[in-house]
Order: structure tokens, then sequence, then C-alpha cells
């Protein structure tokens, strides 16, 4: 029996045509009977490195019976010329977090994932201490396990104060250790509640890893990495979501 939240991450392969060009990770995000797949936006288009992939492919699980079984799923980033992702600015300036709506129609009929929801978000009053344990879910340097398609996770803590934007941005910190291809993994605490509306999902979603942190000053010969992450909130899928 593989956990539920295992279900809710994607593999994320990026491609000029045929050409691979990396791996990322993302989740699934239902809002009614739309579905979304969430990742960072740097996965999707990045100037400063010369990322520009025209698609993407993910890999689902095709099989209830058999977690072995996947098969890639393929989508385009561009329709006539126009990204079909979408993407966020706020008053700093661009938020590192797309979505890409998946036509679940073209889903394989047996496609098995589990998908966060609009209840999987904090309301507005809910209150997380620095230091509260959080789960980054997502596929690290592209590891995962190979057999059945699965992501691994890293424990991570709350690093910053929750709530506030740090330094003026639209995330918060956290101490996972991360690598690439973590990009756009979901950032999760697990809840006591056995909410009718999480439907067997027992997670919320407290945000969208980013990208390490580091310090521009930092010497890199006596000096450690940080170790330290951006997770934008993850309550900013309610406006990259809306009709």
């Amino acid at each position: 029996m593989i956990e539920s939240i295992l279900l809710t991450a994607a593999r994320i392969f990026t491609f000029n045509r045929q050409q691979h060009l990396t791996n990322a990770s993302g989740f699934f995000f239902a809002r009614g009977e739309r579905l979304f797949l969430v990742t960072s936006r740097h996965v999707l288009f990045d100037e400063p490195s010369k990322h520009f992939p025209n698609r993407i492919e993910i890999e689902l699980h095709i099989d209830p019976d058999n977690m072995a079984r996947s098969t890639g799923f393929s989508m385009p980033l561009y329709r006539d010329g126009k990204a079909v992702w979408r993407q966020a600015t706020d008053a700093a300036g661009e938020i590192d977090v797309a979505v890409l709506e998946i036509n679940r129609e073209a889903l394989p009929k047996t496609t098995v994932f589990r998908a966060f929801t609009p209840a999987h978000l904090l309301a507005p009053d809910d209150q997380i201490e620095v230091g509260s344990s959080l789960l980054v879910v997502g596929f690290p340097l592209g590891f995962h396990d190979t057999l059945h398609h699965t992501p691994v996770v890293r424990q991570a803590i709350v690093a910053s104060s929750f709530g506030l934007r740090f330094q003026g941005e639209g995330y918060f910190l956290t101490d996972a250790r991360t690598h690439r291809g973590s990009s756009g993994a979901p950032v999760v605490m697990r809840t006591s509640e056995e909410k009718p509306e999480l439907a067997g999902l027992p997670w919320m979603l407290l945000g969208i890893h980013s990208a390490r942190l580091d310090v521009g000053t930092r010497d890199l010969k006596l000096d450690e990495a940080l170790g330290l992450n951006c997770a934008w909130y993850a309550d900013l899928l309610l406006i990259l979501t809306k009709d």
C-alpha cells in the first residue's frame, strides 16, 4: 500500500522538441473538476540559465493493482506561440511558481494519482510555529523508487516566521537538505485531524519548494552553505487556478 502523499507528486522531464533538458518535481492540484500540475516557474522558463523547453513530460501510474506500471504523459508549453502555463507577480516581483492545466480527458482511464485541493490550504487564522516539522516530497537529482515510480521525502522545519514574507518576498524558509530536481516539490505538514474534505490525504499544503538560499558574501572555502531553502506560500494557488 503506497501512502497517499507519495501519489501527489509528479516527476517532470523538460524537453526542447526531442532533446531532454532537465528533471524536476511537481504535484497535482484540483480546483473543482479542473486539474493542474504545479511546479517552479523556472522549470518551464528561465531566462538567466537560457532554459527554454517547449514541452514537458510527467510519469503517471496506470495500474492500481501494479504500481510498477507507468507511462509518460507529454504536455506542450506553448500553443500558437503563447505560453499555456500560468504564473504571477506581486509587489516584490515575479513569483517562482507556475501551474499548467491538465486535460483530464487525455489521461489514461486507469491513471492513479492524488491531488491537493483548496481544503488542503491553511485558513487565514491557522498558526504555524517556527520549528514545526515539514516534509518536502520530490525527486532530488531525479532520484526515486525506479520500480514503483514514487518520490522520496526530506524532513524539514519551518525556518522563518510563517505567515511573514521573508525579506518582503512571497516565501518562507525551510531547512531541508535539497538538490537540483527538487524544484516544484510540495512542502507539506501532517495533520492529525481526519477531516472528510481532505479525502484520505491528511496533509496540509504549506508551500512550493523553489531553490536553495545562499549568502553572496559567503567564503566558499571557509563557510558551509546555509542549508536553507525558499518555499513560496501555497495559498497563491487560489489565484493561479481561478477561472
